[in-house]
């Protein structure tokens, strides 16, 4: 056992697509449109957010963020995904494993933290309508955009600060498609009771936090909504907050999932849908989410398209 611990881990192999030896070029082909239609689709609503003045607004500043954050989450694994079916090698090497993972943690932290200001920025929307301007002012705005960003960043250097000493006893296989912390610890010969604890207590801060905060917000929202006398009142302030509903639970329905794990784990074939659903569609359905349901985002990407139109001989 004591060589066995010396021996240091350089290279892990990915055992995510052992199971399907043949057709590697169709799931290239499908994961490099996901990563097209994200890429492309999130680049359209951050673009459309700094032409359209119309936009300029503390909701879409936020959506900005949401937009950069899932090119990042995505650009993390796709990418590497993508050049192992290319090499025909499913392989990482230890410090990109780590580095994958941390990437990852820290897009999973700020992207919770995110949609709670997204809820705020509603909140103070629809209950504090005339002090709107003031509770959300530029500088604000920028304050809590950035602080979302170092939330996730600093909970996950404390989670890869503490992965790095894990001991793989020669073992280098990875049951997943990409680094993150659940295989690591599975496959780790070391003591991962701290590690346990720490994303434990993650769950509940980072996580769970937010996810609290998310639901005081919208219980003022309601019931502020409920005491609008008109319909057409009530269902104009409802669709502000419809977008960012869905982005809430489509995000936490798969991070509790993927975080949340029974005891004896998932089989790989479900550990690896729920990981793609989480890291790989997410990404992929917000930009789907507030353009295909946003009449603003609808709006602008119409006057877009028709001063192309026009400019065009």
């Amino acid at each position: 056992m004591g060589v066995w611990n010396q021996t240091r881990v350089v290279e892990f192999v990915f055992l995510g697509f052992s199971g399907i030896p043949y057709g590697h070029i169709y799931l290239f082909l499908v994961f490099l449109a996901i990563y097209m239609v994200t890429v492309l689709g999130n680049l359209m609503i951050f673009t459309l957010i700094q032409l359209d003045s119309s936009l300029h607004s503390p909701m879409y500043y936020f959506l900005s963020h949401l937009s950069c954050l899932d090119i990042c989450f995505s650009s993390v694994t796709v990418p590497k995904i993508l050049v192992n079916f290319l090499c025909q090698r499913q392989t990482i090497s230890y410090n990109q494993c780590m580095a994958q993972m941390f990437f990852v943690m820290s897009f999973t932290g700020t992207e919770a933290a995110l949609l709670a200001v997204m809820a705020y920025d509603r909140y103070a929307a629809i209950c504090k309508p005339l002090h709107y301007p003031h509770l959300m002012n530029s500088k604000v705005c920028t304050v809590l955009a950035f602080a979302t960003w170092i939330w996730g960043f600093l909970d996950s250097a404390v989670h890869t600060a503490l992965s790095s000493n894990f001991d793989f006893c020669g073992v280098n296989q990875i049951h997943h498609i990409f680094c993150d912390l659940p295989p690591l610890m599975k496959m780790s010969c070391s003591d991962t009771h701290i590690n346990e604890m720490a994303a434990r207590i993650a769950s509940l801060f980072v996580g769970g936090g937010p996810f609290l905060f998310i639901i005081s917000s919208y219980f003022f929202i309601l019931s502020s909504i409920l005491h609008i006398h008109s319909t057409h009142g009530k269902c104009k302030a409802f669709s502000t907050c419809a977008s960012h509903i869905i982005a809430v639970i489509i995000y936490y329905a798969n991070a509790l999932t993927n975080y949340n794990r029974p005891s004896a784990g998932f089989s790989l074939e479900t550990d690896i849908l729920v990981s793609t659903l989480f890291c790989i569609i997410t990404p992929m359905l917000n930009p789907l989410i507030y353009s295909l349901r946003n009449k603003e985002v609808k709006g602008a990407l119409k006057k877009v398209v028709e001063s192309l139109n026009i400019t065009t001989p």
